[in-house]
């Protein structure tokens, strides 16, 4: 950006050597919101931002967890949260090519959980796979780069898969394996945090951890350039957000609202 590109140039392979790396995770997943039910549209709403920094498998990685989020917004409430979760992933697992490493990754870390092994075991035949064998394309290791590429779109995404199964629907416990699960670690916990914690609700997230969260959010700690210097709520949040669903659902999807009953109608792909 500083040399003039602009996106998608920025993420373009012949521009940027670090596609592969940076996923774009926690900038794009809100897209998925946008589009409840409908993937397909999200992921497509979401192209562009994450162009912005990834292609090919960071790329699929992140309309992975786009696809996760836009789930939720229809997620079968007959269901438990660790069923809704499973049938969610299984859904947007078909995003990656089905030959890729984030593919092979989804369906290694899946058979692990379904072994029966704790965690922690799965998070060391994890790491022995992908980081020390440079199994199924994943070849980070033999590039040297700094902390063994710690920070790979990757390795970061089986990380988050053992939080995921493991954690089996409990916010608590998905944030805690998510943490000391290691490697670029506020990730997955911030990814699989905001999806739990969407499908549990405001509510469900104070009832968690037994205590009243702060509506205020200082935005200007981490970012720059926001109005009211950087002061906003999280409900002022949530309500741009229900505007942007309406519009969304009303131009995109070709769907309708009714205020009344407080519902969106939503078109099947």
């Amino acid at each position: 950006m500083k040399t003039g590109l602009v996106p998608p140039a920025t993420g373009d392979p012949k521009h940027n050597p670090e596609y592969d790396m940076i996923d774009a995770q926690l900038t794009t997943e809100i897209f998925g919101l946008y589009a409840p039910g409908r993937p397909d549209v999200a992921v497509k709403m979401a192209t562009l931002p994450i162009q912005t920094t990834a292609r090919k498998e960071s790329e699929w990685i992140s309309a992975f967890y786009v696809s996760m989020f836009s789930l939720a917004g229809i997620a079968d409430s007959s269901l438990t949260l660790k069923q809704q979760l499973s049938q969610m992933a299984e859904q947007a697992s078909l995003e990656l090519p089905p030959s890729s490493y984030p593919a092979a990754m989804y369906r290694y870390v899946k058979s692990l959980y379904a072994s029966g092994i704790p965690w922690e075991q799965a998070r060391d035949s994890v790491y022995q796979r992908y980081q020390v064998e440079q199994l199924d394309g994943y070849d980070m290791s033999s590039r040297n780069l700094y902390c063994n590429g710690c920070f790979a779109a990757g390795i970061n995404f089986a990380s988050s898969l053992v939080s995921l199964f493991y954690g089996e629907g409990d916010l608590k416990e998905t944030i805690k394996i998510g943490s000391l699960a290691g490697w670029d670690s506020d990730n997955p916990t911030a990814t699989w945090g905001g999806l739990i914690g969407f499908m549990l609700g405001k509510e469900g997230v104070e009832n968690t951890f037994g205590r009243k969260f702060s509506n205020r959010f200082h935005i200007h700690r981490t970012r720059v350039g926001f109005p009211n210097e950087g002061i906003d709520t999280f409900s002022s949040m949530a309500k741009k957000g229900i505007w942007i669903v309406d519009r969304v659902v009303q131009e995109e999807l070709k769907g309708g609202i009714d205020l009344r009953n407080n519902t969106w109608y939503i078109p099947k792909k």
